[in-house]
C-alpha cells in the first residue's frame, strides 16, 4: 500500500512540472522575438513570436496576427497554430513560409537575447528578443 501512495504522489509531481518546463521557464517570456534569420538567410519582412507562461504561443507574420500552443519540454518545441487573421497583403508568400518553418521546429534554445529554433535535418530560424 506504501509503494502506491509514493508512486501516486511521484506521477502527480511529475504530471505538475511537466508544464513548466516549457521554453517559458528557460527565457522563452522575457523576451518578445523577432525573427531575424531563416536557414542561413537575413530576413528581410516583419516577423514576430511571444510565448505565454500558460503555453500560449502568439504572434505576427507580415500581414496577419497568430496564435497556438506550445507545451513540449525545453529542449524541444512543437509550435502548433490554431488561429491566423485572414487579410491578405504583399508579404503573404512570406508569411505562409515563416508559419510553415515554425510549424516544422524540434528544438529551441535561448540564450539572453538569442533564440534559435532549429530541425533534425538543419532548418534553423534566428530570432532577436526585443
Amino acid at each position: 500500500m506504501r509503494f502506491g501512495f509514493f508512486a501516486a504522489a511521484t506521477a502527480l509531481s511529475i504530471a505538475a512540472c511537466a508544464t513548466t518546463e516549457t521554453v517559458t521557464q528557460y527565457g522563452g517570456t522575457a523576451y518578445d522575438w523577432k525573427l531575424v534569420e531563416i536557414d542561413g538567410t537575413a530576413v528581410t519582412y516583419d516577423a514576430e513570436l511571444a510565448f505565454a507562461s500558460d503555453g500560449g504561443v502568439h504572434g505576427e507574420g507580415p500581414c496577419n496576427g497568430f496564435s497556438g500552443k506550445q507545451s513540449k519540454p525545453y529542449p524541444w518545441v512543437d509550435i502548433q497554430i490554431d488561429f491566423v487573421e485572414e487579410l491578405y497583403c504583399s508579404g503573404i508568400d512570406n508569411e505562409e513560409a515563416y508559419l510553415a518553418a515554425l510549424m516544422e521546429m524540434t528544438l529551441i534554445e535561448v540564450s539572453g537575447p538569442n533564440m534559435v529554433m532549429s530541425t533534425d535535418t538543419g532548418r534553423q530560424m534566428v530570432f532577436k528578443g526585443i
